[in-house]
């Protein structure tokens, strides 16, 4: 999961072909929409600084200097805070800015969807302590709210304000309740958010 499926630049390629695919109008359109679209440069400054992070130690510091910079920049313009440590799958979508934090111990699946307002947070103590593990093709509505050692399966829909602090299971639909409930599964039959962290 995470960044082990491919190389950062890999990553950033898939990132910006998703970005592109979402936006309407010609090629030169698309092109000039990514450029000026905060997600875009909030996953190119992911990107670029998990490659960094590769680098030999005599490239790597400079670069990190640089990357410093411009995260900095992502997080007071747009923001948007991913710290470079968080393992995130190719195809990462963000349409919106604004209010987005990731920990750094997240880790997130292929072609994930993030919207404004949204928090991938780590919480507990002890043993508890930790940071969600998602999915491939989930999606995060505006102002959910994701945190703890938690794992959320793959396809997974996360309604609007929804505050999610147990496991949910592959193509499950969270709705804010308040809370969460699951109010729809494919192929399975509906789990009850009491018993939605019992694992699936």
């Amino acid at each position: 999961m995470g960044d082990d499926y491919c190389t950062p630049l890999t990553a950033l390629r898939a990132d910006l072909k998703r970005a592109a695919a979402k936006l309407g109008g010609s090629r030169l359109r698309r092109f000039f929409d990514c450029l000026r679209s905060p997600g875009v440069h909030a996953v190119t400054v992911l990107r670029f600084g998990q490659w960094a992070q590769r680098l030999p130690a005599p490239l790597r510091w400079p670069l990190g200097v640089v990357y410093v910079v411009l995260n900095g920049s992502v997080k007071i313009l747009w923001g948007i805070e991913i710290p470079r440590q968080t393992r995130i799958g190719p195809g990462l979508y963000i349409g919106h800015f604004g209010g987005i934090v990731v920990s750094g111990l997240a880790q997130i699946g292929r072609n994930c969807s993030l919207s404004q307002g949204v928090t991938i947070g780590a919480a507990g103590v002890g043993e508890r302590a930790g940071a969600p593990v998602i999915g491939d093709d989930v999606y995060l509505a505006p102002g959910a709210k994701v945190f703890g050692a938690i794992r959320i399966g793959h396809n997974v829909k996360i309604g609007a304000n929804a505050v999610v602090h147990k496991d949910l299971p592959d193509n499950a639909v969270a709705a804010l309740v308040p809370g969460f409930t699951i109010v729809s599964m494919k192929g399975n039959r509906p789990v009850d958010a009491s018993d939605a962290g019992d694992g699936a």
